[in-house]
């Protein structure tokens, strides 16, 4: 059974349902340790006090924020708790949007929103009148230390929470706000049109895989026993000169997903190291 991130109420007017947030998504990589050459043995990360000279237990920890160089101001959980905002406790639905208003750009980790057994009905009246009205809810969560601006959306299964970056949080980068704009000739734009066109589907994103750590598996498997995995060709591009032709190339020439994973070849000649057989983790 899945374990809830945030356990709460979320606020509509007078009515409270408590609910519980359940993460998403989460990102699946390969982690690979970092090891000793010479013994192949796990590197380790002692906390160390250089005013000490020793290491240092986790219970002898403290928070602490650097306001001058090496002078802090220091805080218990005790201290942070007096300070949780009541957003710590219930969601307050702050206002009701558009989704199409929200730029993607804002968005930032994923929640399932599920309701306790007694807030049930109350959470399906809202689900029903957020599906019915086509707007989402804006609201506001603290979690892990800090409050979140939040967007709660309907959806058939029920209402996911999505938390967001502030505005002072998204950053302005002067080479892309200051792009000379280019005005393409007509044709042009019919060629961009039409290869637009061509790679054109409904979005299905169980068609698309992490190549790379697919090909990190196949690594990992050939090395323990022996072998190696041919090195990926990658086509030499070249700056476009004619961009008529490259549009014209590019439609006549539709690039398809690939799916191939890289070919694995034995190596005769070289034993698999000592530890290989050893599993790589996070």
């Amino acid at each position: 059974m899945a374990s809830s991130v945030w356990k709460g109420y979320l606020s509509f007017g007078l009515l409270s349902i408590p609910i519980r947030l359940f993460t998403a998504a989460r990102g699946d990589r390969i982690g690979l340790n970092q090891l000793h050459e010479v013994c192949h043995s796990r590197i380790k990360m002692p906390l160390f006090c250089p005013t000490c000279d020793r290491k240092v237990e986790r219970s002898e920890i403290v928070k602490g924020y650097e306001y001058e160089k090496d002078q802090y101001v220091l805080f218990s959980d005790e201290d942070l708790d007096k300070i949780e905002p009541e957003s710590a406790r219930a969601m307050e639905i702050l206002e009701f949007v558009k989704v199409d208003e929200i730029d993607p750009l804002y968005y930032d980790a994923s929640y399932y929103l599920t309701p306790e057994e007694e807030g049930k009905k109350a959470y399906s009246l809202l689900l029903k009148a957020m599906e019915d009205s086509g707007y989402a809810a804006i609201a506001k969560v603290t979690m892990h230390q800090r409050e979140h601006i939040v967007v709660i959306r309907a959806r058939a299964e029920g209402m996911t929470l999505h938390t967001m970056f502030y505005q002072s949080e998204i950053r302005a980068v002067e080479e892309f706000s200051h792009q000379d704009k280019v005005e393409p000739k007509e044709q042009e734009k019919k060629l961009a049109m039409q290869l637009i066109d061509s790679l054109a589907a409904t979005f299905e994103p169980a068609k698309y895989r992490d190549e790379y750590q697919e090909s990190m598996r196949a690594m990992i498997s050939a090395k323990q026993k022996g072998q190696e995995v041919t090195a990926t060709v990658h086509p030499t591009r070249a700056p476009v000169i004619d961009l008529m032709d490259a549009l014209r190339k590019s439609i006549n020439a539709k690039p398809a997903v690939s799916g191939k994973k890289p070919p694995v070849r034995a190596i005769n000649s070289a034993p698999a190291a000592k530890k290989s057989s050893k599993k790589a983790t996070g």
